[in-house]
């Protein structure tokens, strides 16, 4: 067992708990997450229709809103498409509305085409950006592991990796990506870091986006981030000409005064916030995507960010840390 040997003195190391400052507030927005009411602009009304187009093809009949409209509703109440058309067609009759509502069939159509508009993009916190970047599995339609560990048969369809990148201030979600399940993780850093438009102040994220690429690419978004990214056990200094660059000097310190005191010193332990938005991410909107393409994935993905930053704006604990001791 682990720590045996001190196991007659743990008990004076008092348990560190956490307690919630701003909870009535945070318990109505907790409700207010569950709420059924929708309110529909007559901005929105007027833009329910799509455009008439000037170029050949076929005309649209629905505006990107009004997709996003319904797609919005059955990420937040976890419904299929047929569910998501009949919600809609209901809400809408009950407000008396007369506007058409997409079927099933145009919704997963025109989810594989969805691109956020400039209004839905997350809006970039003041003041020094603290980012923090981690990536998760997400499982996928199909017969999975069962089938393999079964029949021996290899399914078709595995999962895919969700990337993200979040405030640590906020705990909102900055930038996403969605890509298949052999994808590395360094190669995502610029794709992320091309939807962030404000200058990085420091850059976390876990050994895994260790190298030289992760580093290049952070350094030409914000050429003054502080990157806190911890090395491997096998990583050596650089042998390069010149001053040590910030790796160099992470794993200098990792060898002079070792990786707990070099975490505590760079405030490495912000990272588990990342970590808290993904349990969130999974708690809240899914561990399973619903779509089966990969473009509709993504629109999938993308619109559940939207709706985990919405519902975040709406109740997020406020928290302080105080000591318990143990009798």
């Amino acid at each position: 067992m682990p720590y045996k040997h001190n196991a007659d003195r743990r008990h004076h190391v008092g348990k560190m708990t956490f307690r919630v400052t701003n909870w009535r507030d945070y318990e109505a927005g907790l409700r207010r997450r569950g709420s059924l009411t929708l309110w529909v602009t007559p901005e929105a009304l007027a833009g329910w229709r799509a455009p008439r187009r000037k170029t050949r093809g076929g005309q649209a009949r629905y505006s990107d809103l009004a997709i996003e409209t319904a797609l919005t509703l059955g990420c937040v109440f976890a419904m299929r498409l047929r569910q998501t058309e009949g919600l809609l067609h209901s809400l809408l009759d009950l407000m008396g509305l007369k506007v058409p509502v997409p079927d099933h069939t145009t919704l997963s159509r025109r989810a594989q085409k969805w691109e956020p508009s400039a209004r839905r993009n997350p809006p970039q916190p003041d003041g020094p950006l603290h980012v923090l970047v981690d990536s998760t599995g997400l499982k996928v339609y199909g017969a999975g592991q069962w089938l393999e560990q079964k029949h021996g048969a290899r399914s078709r369809r595995n999962w895919r990796k969700l990337h993200l990148a979040v405030d640590a201030k906020s705990g909102a979600i900055i930038a996403q990506r969605l890509t298949d399940q052999d994808t590395d993780d360094p190669s995502q850093v610029a794709p992320l870091l091309d939807q962030i438009d404000g200058e990085i102040d420091q850059f976390t994220a876990d050994g895994a986006y260790d190298g030289k690429p992760t580093y290049q690419s952070i350094l030409q978004h914000s050429a003054t981030a502080n990157i806190v990214i911890p090395p491997r056990s096998t990583a050596v200094e650089s042998s390069d000409a010149g001053p040590p660059g910030q790796r160099d000097k992470h794993i200098a310190a990792i060898a002079s005064d070792g990786r707990l005191k070099w975490q505590a010193a760079t405030g490495y332990g912000k990272r588990a916030l990342s970590e808290t938005a993904i349990g969130r991410y999974k708690g809240l909107i899914g561990r399973r995507l619903r779509a089966r393409s990969l473009p509709a994935q993504q629109t999938e993905v993308a619109i559940g960010c939207i709706v985990l930053n919405r519902m975040l704006a709406w109740a997020r604990p406020e928290s302080i840390r105080r000591q318990v001791t143990q009798a």
